[in-house]
């Protein structure tokens, strides 16, 4: 068969664009975690490129995208079949729910290795400045196999909750955000909370990191969501569309209820509200139409803006509020599903060869889609918590959980990573008076022998 030039070339271009969505995130959390941890929190970003990357080609895209003769245990993991096959035949055209898109199973392999990376990245925000690097380098492995791998295959790949349950998840408001929230809240919650959270004042260091990652993020989006229909055709313009309208909606939402409640709007909510609208569409981009999009852009911004409280009220300390806006938001967006899923925006959702589900409570498919959607996400959410507990648990018994208190205090970045992101010490120059000595700052002028004006440097007590 011939390859399809133009679904493989938008296939690698929303690749690339996702891919860029994993540095964005590093800005975004960086910004808004404190100055003495930004380079380890964005590290914990870049390691998971480094990291998953790598995992990814040699087992985790057989595990959630091969097909187990046996039906049963097919419903649970792929096989190691792509580590078996010679290149010649893995590179000929992928064939996704029965239809033939053109595109290399190369191409869907690297399309979705973006996707395993920023999934693991995601989790990190919950626990800026307190967890050992090392730990944090181990528990994404192990998660990265126990967890993603399975719910991977399990959403997308042939497994029980595509196929039996029939819920549905167009780029990834289970896969991707319930399962990075919920493990964040369980990883949160035994790593425990920083040291004197909530009473020190903890806000965001570099709000225009925060507002530059937003923007990353969004524009990285597109390829996420639209690139997820594989190929170019309707469907990919309407997740386009609804990618765009829903952000914006939430970011109004976002910022309204800062307005109303605080009296001031922030950039900082702004950007998080724009996040959350993106999280929320993720799941129902290619099932909804634009309409309802806005909707549920709305809600997840009004909503999220009052869930970030939540973890004052019980006591958990998710840093950079992942559970707020990434799992909250994944529940509406997969929820929204169950309410909004129409076939005249995707024809496959009751296609019986394709998807086999139905139209949404409001498209006269009653309420079996939304129990549906209810079941999948539950499903997904206590594994990832239970699995994320079990090992944060064990890395806390084993001393690569937290951080010790000195480090904590003194700051993760110098004391873990032997940098800082910010370093204000005068560069060595002529004179030995360095750049500040240069520039007439922190000078004094004093008068030599022969009665000439000098500079030399203003030493403080």
């Amino acid at each position: 068969m011939e390859i399809n030039t133009g679904n493989t070339a938008w296939l690698l271009l929303s690749s690339a664009l996702v891919l860029l969505m994993t540095p964005g995130l590093a800005l975004f959390y960086g910004g808004l975690n404190r100055s003495k941890g930004v380079l380890n929190m964005m590290l914990m970003s870049f390691s998971a490129i480094g990291l998953i990357s790598v995992l990814w080609v040699i087992y985790g895209f057989s595990l959630a995208f091969g097909v187990n003769e046996n039906a049963g245990l097919n419903n649970i993991i792929g096989n190691f079949s792509y580590l078996n096959t010679p290149v010649d035949k893995i590179t000929e055209e992928w064939l996704f729910f029965g239809a033939n898109t053109g595109i290399p199973t190369y191409a869907f392999l690297v399309f979705q290795m973006m996707f395993a990376v920023i999934t693991v990245a995601l989790i990190s925000g919950a626990v800026s400045d307190r967890f050992k690097f090392g730990g944090w380098v181990l528990f994404a492995l192990g998660w990265f196999t126990l967890v993603y791998v399975p719910v991977a295959h399990w959403v997308w790949g042939g497994g029980f909750i595509g196929a039996k349950i029939r819920a549905l998840d167009f780029a990834g408001g289970t896969a991707v955000h319930i399962n990075a929230g919920a493990a964040a809240l369980a990883l949160a919650l035994i790593l425990g909370k920083r040291i004197g959270w909530p009473k020190e004042n903890m806000r965001p260091h570099n709000v225009p990191f925060v507002a530059l990652g937003a923007g990353l993020l969004w524009f990285g989006w597109f390829g996420f969501n639209a690139g997820s229909e594989l190929t170019v055709d309707g469907t990919t313009v309407i997740a386009f569309i609804n990618t765009q309208v829903a952000t914006a909606a939430a970011l109004v939402g976002w910022v309204a209820v800062e307005w109303i409640r605080d009296r001031k709007p922030t950039l900082v909510g702004a950007s998080s509200g724009a996040v959350a609208g993106l999280v929320a569409i993720t799941p129902a981009c290619g099932f909804i139409s634009p309409l309802p999009a806005v909707l549920v852009g709305l809600i997840a911004g009004v909503v999220c803006a009052l869930a970030v409280g939540l973890k004052y009220r019980f006591g958990y300390d998710d840093s950079l509020d992942v559970v707020g806006v990434h799992f909250v938001g994944g529940w509406i967006g997969s929820l929204s599903i169950g309410f909004f899923a129409n076939e005249a925006v995707n024809a496959g959702i009751t296609d019986e060869k394709i998807l086999n589900a139905s139209n949404g409570l409001f498209y006269g498919g009653g309420a079996t889609q939304l129990l549906r959607q209810f079941e999948g996400s539950a499903v997904v959410t206590v594994y990832s918590f239970a699995v994320a507990a079990v090992l944060a648990l064990i890395l806390k018994l084993v001393k690569l959980g937290r951080v010790s208190e000195e480090t904590e205090v003194g700051g993760i970045d110098i004391t873990s990573h032997g940098e800082s992101g910010y370093d204000f010490t005068p560069a060595a120059g002529a004179g030995g008076g360095g750049a500040f000595a240069l520039a007439g700052i922190g000078t004094k002028e004093t008068v030599d022998a022969d009665g000439k004006a000098s500079v030399s440097q203003k030493v403080s007590s």
